[in-house]
């Protein structure tokens, strides 16, 4: 198939919503220069306060459509033992392994066309959910009959969803008890040969007859099993013949979670499989670590797409169809747009190379080299009345702002197609240590694939509504504009 952008048209959209924030200034509009930065520490992570009340289960139709709502929380609320400083070094570190596996992987798609493997084994590694490393934010939900509740990651980069099982082989450390499928009424196994198991990349068979799967990540993490169905429990709501993963070879740094829930736009991934359900909409609204007023959260459903909105078109890479794909065209920092940032450093080619994503899963933005650079000195720039300091990990521009309560920092504007993002000055500028030293929260990349960070992402619901057909064109007036305790959403929209 020829790569179209209109082959799956979707779309992003920012609708304003109020919230208590921690930026200052008393706007951000796009032709401001500067904005205030009130200049937090490292947070510590904050206790978890789930409620297994809340996980009651309904009995309503399984077809009917139905909206459900969950907590999201920070990998980082489940390690336990760490200092601020620590739990930021093991963040960098994981994101260096999954960004350094997108980038191979979407190189690796465009070079040459997926096989599928034949027989009764594995002929790769790496098959449905492809080489990417687990993702940043989890939730918790049931599984089975009667419903064994697990924190589950919640990852946009991946499809396949899946847990740990017993009997373990090899299962690494998680919070809860290893589901055990024996004591689950609804647990099927899926045969092999059947429609369901060829939607696996390349499914295998064991010597009963039972589809089996196995997914590999960036981090040298893996899980590998039988491939199943079984009934989530979503705060009382019941979705049945769930295609899963069942482990019972797991390795990896999963930091106490059970599995993954697979939220990218393959075949299986939770959002496809629960297209009838809940229409095909889902969205996460991912909130400052640092703010402890409102949680993040995840909505699935209807109510998940706003009705105010501004879009711009995210295309489809035929080679690759996990990934949310964003027409990013251009850059302004303090004001001005970046020179030599142009749409054509980040165009997705016809053969699958290139292009922008948007990823829950990686936390700070990558951007091609030249146009990060360009970005990088447009802001050292407007930056030069702050005192320099050493580099950090993968930051090469780090302030020292100890002894300071706020700042000055030039304005940074994301352009997408039709659609202007205005981040908040802590969506850029974040602490990387408890001394006082800020950083510059984006990182270039060698590689052509750029990819937009959950540190980006966050204040934003990102909202991902794959029914709908028709683009909402809305006048100038509904046009973004950030104030004071104002945070934004973005829609996403597909046909």
């Amino acid at each position: 198939m020829a790569w179209n952008p209109r082959n799956a048209l979707l779309l992003l959209s920012f609708a304003a919503v109020f919230l208590p924030y921690t930026v200052a200034s008393s706007s951000l509009r796009f032709n401001l220069h500067t904005q205030t930065l009130v200049l937090t520490s490292l947070p510590l992570p904050h206790p978890l306060t789930w409620s297994e009340s809340e996980f009651e289960t309904s009995e309503s139709d399984p077809d009917s459509s139905a909206t459900l709502s969950l907590p999201l929380h920070h990998i980082d609320a489940i390690s336990f033992n760490k200092t601020p400083d620590q739990l930021f070094n093991l963040r960098l570190q994981r994101d260096a392994s999954r960004a350094k596996a997108l980038t191979s992987m979407a190189a690796k798609a465009a070079a040459r066309n997926r096989t599928r493997a034949r027989g009764s084994g594995f002929s790769s590694s790496v098959i449905s959910g492809l080489a990417q490393g687990s993702g940043e934010y989890f939730t918790r939900f049931g599984v089975g009959t009667p419903a064994r509740y697990v924190y589950m990651v919640l990852d946009t980069g991946s499809d396949v969803v899946w847990l740990q099982c017993s009997p373990c082989k090899k299962c690494y450390t998680q919070t809860d008890p290893v589901f055990n499928p024996a004591k689950s009424r609804s647990f099927a196994r899926v045969p092999c040969g059947s429609p369901l198991c060829r939607r696996l990349d390349s499914p295998g068979c064991n010597q009963k007859k039972v589809c089996m799967y196995q997914v590999s990540y960036g981090d040298g993490s893996f899980t590998l099993g039988e491939f199943s169905t079984e009934t989530l429990t979503f705060r009382g709501t019941r979705v049945a013949r769930v295609a899963l993963g069942c482990g019972h070879d797991n390795q990896g740094l999963f930091v106490g979670a059970a599995g993954l829930l697979g939220l990218g736009r393959g075949r299986l991934s939770f959002p496809t499989q629960t297209g009838r359900r809940f229409n095909r909409k889902f969205s996460y609204c991912l909130v400052d670590r640092s703010a402890s007023s409102r949680p993040s959260s995840i909505l699935f459903g209807d109510s998940a797409v706003s009705r105010t909105a501004r879009f711009t078109p995210l295309l489809k890479n035929p080679k690759l169809d996990t990934f949310y794909y964003v027409e990013l065209v251009g850059i302004s920092v303090g004001g001005a747009r970046v020179r030599g940032v142009s749409a054509s450093l980040f165009r997705l080619d016809p053969a699958g190379n290139g292009g922008v994503i948007i990823d829950s899963g990686t936390s700070v933005t990558r951007l091609t080299r030249p146009a990060y650079t360009a970005m990088r000195d447009a802001f050292r720039v407007g930056a030069s009345h702050l005192k320099l300091a050493p580099e950090f990990s993968l930051f090469d521009t780090c302030y020292d702002l100890s002894g300071k309560t706020e700042v000055k920092v030039p304005t940074v504007v994301l352009h997408f197609r039709g659609a202007d993002v205005s981040l908040p000055a802590t969506n850029y500028m974040i602490p990387v240590d408890s001394s006082g030293i800020f950083c510059f929260a984006f990182a270039g990349t060698m590689g052509g694939l750029s990819i937009i960070g959950n540190i980006q992402q966050q204040g934003f619901r990102v909202v991902y509504d794959l029914s709908s057909s028709r683009i909402q064109e809305l006048h100038e007036t509904n046009a973004i504009a950030y104030i004071a305790h104002m945070y934004t959403c973005i829609r996403v929209q597909t046909q």
